[in-house]
């Protein structure tokens, strides 16, 4: 999409090279109805699942989920990728996913459950090591999933003061803070035993949030206290209208900028579910689901006012248009990227 300097929005799609996926790709991003056509590829990062980019677009942060774990720097140079420095181990392994906070990439480190920061400089370039490592404690009563903690998604609050991050292997959200390079816990709450948390969203108001429970197929309404960075979980909603015919995992969470509905994505059962946000942001209405147009719905993404999933299993990105009243998302096209693990914008 073209602006007055000529700038064209581009998308950039992660996937996993250990199961045929071809890096990180880039793909142009049509102004009329949201298409992606694929331009070109980065392959020198084993499995760069996660991605997210610097708030001027400039640099494209990556994670490796490997069992060495690494996050790596991209300048962004006309749509295209350029590496900025060698990958930066995280001291943690199978990181997920990573985001901007305080001056730090933070990555989630599932393997290992651990959060990791990573001094960021003026110009967007990776330090050569971690400022700190922060691990986790616990277990939950999964049997097989949650022997011990799984750090799966951190992410800053709308207010900029915490780093919070969801484990799925303890069944908790922790609260911290950045000091100095130092991860701080603020504090942790416990969501629901054998829930299996592994994304949160924020409601636009910044003071409620939602946890997509991947070990029992809901999502958690919490109220959020950005002065005390307090979370006080509500009520659990099921993501489906009926208890699933198999195995249902469900991956990502997304709110309207609006803040009047929200979705879902389950593997699986590979569908997109769609609710209403009601009663003072505090309780969620399933209106329907829909297909995810592929197989293994592994994250998805608002942009510009549409709904893309990238199927890891099909190996594509599918794109959904949103009808602004009822919220309801009808599929408009797809692009095939092997792998595919995420999509971000910009």
């Amino acid at each position: 999409m073209a602006d007055g300097g000529g700038r064209r929005e581009r998308a950039f799609i992660g996937s996993f090279t250990a199961a045929g996926g071809p890096g990180i790709v880039t793909a142009a991003v049509a102004a009329d109805g949201g298409a992606l056509t694929v331009l070109s590829g980065a392959g020198q990062l084993r499995d760069p699942s996660y991605l997210a980019l610097s708030p001027d677009g400039g640099t494209l942060y990556a994670v490796s989920e490997t069992s060495e774990g690494a996050v790596a720097a991209y300048r962004v140079k006309d749509g295209t990728l350029e590496p900025a420095g060698p990958p930066v181990r995280v001291g943690g392994s199978g990181p997920t996913h990573l985001s901007l906070f305080d001056g730090h990439v933070l990555t989630a480190n599932y393997g290992s459950g651990s959060v990791t920061a990573v001094p960021v400089g003026p110009d967007g370039l990776l330090d050569h090591a971690p400022s700190d490592v922060l691990r986790h404690t616990g277990s939950g009563p999964h049997e097989r999933r949650q022997r011990g903690p799984h750090a799966h998604q951190v992410q800053p609050d709308p207010s900029g003061r915490w780093a919070v991050s969801v484990d799925l292997g303890t069944d908790s959200v922790r609260v911290c803070t950045l000091t100095d390079g130092r991860l701080l816990l603020h504090r942790e709450i416990a969501l629901r035993p054998g829930s299996g948390p592994r994304h949160l969203a924020f409601h636009p108001g910044g003071e409620h949030a939602y946890v997509v429970n991947e070990l029992t197929p809901s999502v958690t309404v919490c109220r959020w206290d950005p002065a005390a960075g307090a979370l006080e979980p509500l009520t659990e909603t099921p993501v489906l209208p009926d208890a699933p015919a198999g195995d249902a995992y469900p991956s990502g969470v997304v709110v309207a900028p609006d803040g009047r509905f929200l979705w879902t994505a389950t593997r699986g059962e590979d569908v997109l579910s769609v609710f209403a946000v009601e009663g003072h942001r505090e309780r969620l209405r399933l209106l329907g689901t829909v297909s995810c147009g592929g197989h293994w719905p592994r994250a998805l993404t608002l942009f510009d006012g549409r709904l893309y999933v990238a199927n890891e299993r099909s190996g594509d990105v599918t794109w959904f248009a949103v009808d602004p009243e009822t919220g309801l998302p009808h599929r408009t096209g797809a692009v095939g990227v092997p792998a595919a693990s995420c999509v971000v914008f910009g």
